[in-house]
Formats: structure tokens, sequence, C-alpha cells
């Protein structure tokens, strides 16, 4: 059994993601940001679509559910706590579910506060996490609905997945993270390694994602937040981390 991920741009800085199971054929759209790179990226491969996966319910994460459940009759599986915001789902997920696609199996993790109930799939046989707009690499999402606490929380639960866990975020933000990471956290020698790789693959037209969880636990400052220089950056000595995580993101909303 391997699942195997396609991962093509959309929008103007969204990435598409096709996960594939090789075991059975059957192929999922993670989120649906966009028909016409989704449809290309299924006859490059040769892939049927199944299945869509989504995150949340912002528009540019769901947009092209309409076509692309009528084109293939694929069946949508999305949050229950959002269901009434997300037109077209057939199966309703709840955080702690699984998720399965052939013999693929997704743990549904609960990551609110970029919406209140985001949530993130993770395959653990092959080390395989999609972030939505929770994590992305060398940041986090906006704020929009949900508390710092639970937020934190969220991103707490991906943080304890394997370092080897490859993370697949909802968008190419990685060039303006790695920019307000360094502002917060110069001397980080993980995150100015990862800042030069960042440049360097944007520089040549590629895509920064898949990223280590593993490199996102040392460089991404938002999965650090617990880490004392935060607190003191920002004069919150003995505060709860998710004070400082808070901090950051009003710090990041602002840069």
């Amino acid at each position: 059994m391997t699942l195997v991920v396609d991962v093509f741009p959309a929008r103007q800085d969204n990435f598409g993601y096709l996960a594939h199971d090789t075991a059975t054929g059957r192929t999922a759209a993670i989120d649906a940001p966009e028909a016409a790179p989704i449809r290309q990226a299924l006859a490059h491969r040769g892939w049927k679509l199944t299945d869509i996966f989504i995150t949340h319910h912002h528009a540019d994460h769901t947009e092209a559910i309409p076509e692309l459940k009528s084109a293939f009759s694929a069946i949508v599986t999305g949050p229950r706590a959002e269901a009434g915001k997300i037109a077209g789902l057939d199966t309703l997920i709840d955080p702690g579910d699984v998720v399965e696609l052939g013999e693929s199996r997704f743990e549904v993790i609960a990551t609110p506060g970029h919406t209140l109930g985001h949530v993130t799939y993770h395959e653990r046989a092959g080390g395989h996490l999609f972030t939505g707009d929770a994590l992305f690499s060398l940041g986090c999402g906006r704020m929009f609905e949900g508390e710092p606490g639970p937020m934190w929380e969220g991103l707490k639960r991906l943080r304890a997945l394997p370092d080897a866990t490859l993370v697949y975020c909802g968008h190419e933000y990685t060039a303006a993270n790695a920019r307000f990471a360094l502002s917060v956290d110069p001397q980080n020698d993980a995150l100015l390694t990862r800042a030069a790789e960042v440049t360097a693959l944007r520089e040549a037209g590629k895509p920064t994602i898949p990223a280590t969880l593993g490199i996102e636990k040392a460089a991404n400052p938002f999965l650090r937040a617990d880490a004392p220089l935060f607190a003191r950056l920002y004069g919150l000595e003995g505060a709860d981390p998710a004070e400082v995580f808070a901090a950051l993101r009003k710090a990041k909303d602002g840069f």
C-alpha cells in the first residue's frame, strides 16, 4: 500500500493536491480550490477523481466542489462543524475519525482557529499531513474565527507527530513567512538554512512544499511559542504559551 501525492499550483497562490492510493486507484483532491488545475493534474497522471477531502469552509478551498462532484461523482468529505457553510458534503467527519481512501487511512485532527471547525488530515503510514490553512511552512493561518488557546492546542497536536512527516499546506506563503520568522528569531540556524532553501526553490520556480515537520518544529516560530525567547521578546515571561502565540500572530498580522 502506497499513497502518492501530486502537488500543483492553483488560483493565485493555493496549492492543489491529489492523493492517490496505489492499491485501489482511488484518488482524492485535498480541498477544491480550482477545477481546471485539478482536472489537468488528473489527466497528466491518468487518475480518476473519486473523493474530495475538505479542511475548512473558505471559498478558495471549496469553490470547485460543484464542478468536480458533477464531473466525477466524487464523494465529498468535510468537517461536521462547518457543514452549514460547505455545500455538497456527502460525508461528515469529526476530530478523531479515520477517513479511508482505498487502503490508505487518514486521521482527522482538530486544528481550529483559522476557522472554528478546521481539520487536518494525517496519513500516518506514509507520513503525509494535509494542513489546509492551519499550519503553513514557517507560519500558520490567520485567526479569523478562533481564539489563541484552541489554535495553539491544535498546532501542538500537529507538533506531536513524527519529525519525518511531510507537511502539505494550503498556500505558497513560505517566502513571506520566512521573512517574518527571521525578524523574530534571527539567530536560529535551522531557520536560516530553511530560508536559504526557500529562496533557492522560489528562484528556480519550484514549490517549497512538502516540508518536513522536523524542520518546521525547529524553524517555525508558531510551533515554538512555548520557547522562552519568544516570551522574552514580547515581555511575557511566565505567561501561558497561548498568550505568546497570540502575540506572535498579532505581530505577523501587522508585519
